[in-house]
């Protein structure tokens, strides 16, 4: 398989002054052309920073390293003005919230085509206006004339969303990054747009990285996931393999701390304490150690680092887990 998608060993810092946060810390990973790549974890893990890394959307206050490439591409020796050339059209990004990503003082059908218009992709009012018309249509609006004459305020969040998605995929690119792009709507509008990403990957052959807390979303759309924790990969491999039968602690936390019917929310099985910030000093040491019931003393004074799991892929994690023991309290 092709990859086209490819991170590695990504570093990421914020410097303010004397301080610095490091909020990305040696991330690798791969993704290949045709497939879902799921990055999940908790908030402040690092997930959005990594994939606001690959689009180059990260601020004149950041450091990075490492190399991130596309279709062998090195993205992060390009200038702005060749970046700015990629996204839109080899990189599309649909962010977390739409509302704040379309310009209130703009109908919706002109932003859309905006995207073609800036990549030269149709030179003409009259097919641009087309072709936003059939961008609305395959992103599963009924009636995409009234819509494309609307002001985002006239929308629903989930026809916004909508919205969002036909401007990202206008120009067809090659990787379509989505950043939690389910959170803020209701579980019935969420199911739609997980259905619809399906449908666009396999019509138009993309890629997608898509960001998540949230383990249902990673069980309906992943062909592999990667579990990030304080800015680190600690887990990687098939999504079933994963989800199923997790490797690391952190990993089974979050899928004990996942509803499932009959389970009252007080039983819910969670780790106690919060996600270390990203000033804080974690090398030499598992970031996990305060939280998990499964440390031992060599976790305080070792690095962890990936290492093949059986079963597929990889795991951060030292500690030998029996099937029984792969859920966290």
């Amino acid at each position: 398989m092709s990859e086209l998608l490819e991170i590695e060993n990504l570093t990421v810092d914020f410097v303010a002054g004397q301080r610095v946060a490091h909020a990305v810390r040696g991330v690798t990973l791969r993704l290949g052309a045709g497939r879902t790549t799921v990055v999940l974890g908790e908030s402040g893990s690092g997930k959005s920073v990594t994939a606001r890394a690959v689009m180059g959307l990260l601020g004149g206050g950041a450091r990075v390293g490492g190399a991130v490439r596309l279709g062998g591409e090195s993205l992060l020796d390009l200038n702005e003005r060749a970046m700015r050339s990629r996204r839109g059209r080899d990189i599309g990004l649909v962010p977390q919230d739409p509302g704040g990503s379309l310009d209130p003082l703009r109908k919706v059908g002109a932003q859309v085509a905006e995207v073609l218009r800036a990549h030269g992709v149709l030179t003409s009012r009259a097919a641009r206006r087309e072709r936003v018309m059939e961008l609305l249509t395959l992103a599963g609006i009924r009636t995409p004339e009234r819509v494309a004459k609307s002001y985002p305020h006239e929308l629903s969040g989930g026809m916004r969303q909508r919205v969002v998605i036909a401007a990202a995929i206008a120009c067809g690119p090659r990787l379509l990054i989505a950043d939690e792009p389910t959170t803020a709507l209701d579980m019935t509008v969420q199911a739609q747009i997980l259905e619809l990403f399906g449908s666009l990957q396999r019509e138009l052959d993309m890629a997608i990285l898509l960001v998540t807390h949230d383990v249902g979303v990673a069980r309906l759309m992943a062909s592999s996931v990667v579990v990030m924790y304080a800015g680190r990969v600690v887990e990687e491999g098939p999504g079933d393999r994963v989800l199923d039968r997790p490797a690391h602690p952190y990993t089974a936390a979050l899928l004990g701390a996942q509803p499932h019917p009959g389970v009252p929310r007080g039983e819910l099985v969670g780790l106690p304490g919060l996600p270390p910030s990203a000033t804080t000093v974690t090398e030499g040491r598992c970031a996990l150690v305060p939280r998990c019931a499964h440390a031992v003393a060599e976790c305080s004074t070792t690095s962890p680092v990936l290492e093949p799991v059986t079963d597929g892929g990889s795991v951060a994690c030292p500690v030998p887990w029996t099937a029984d023991e792969r859920r966290v309290g």
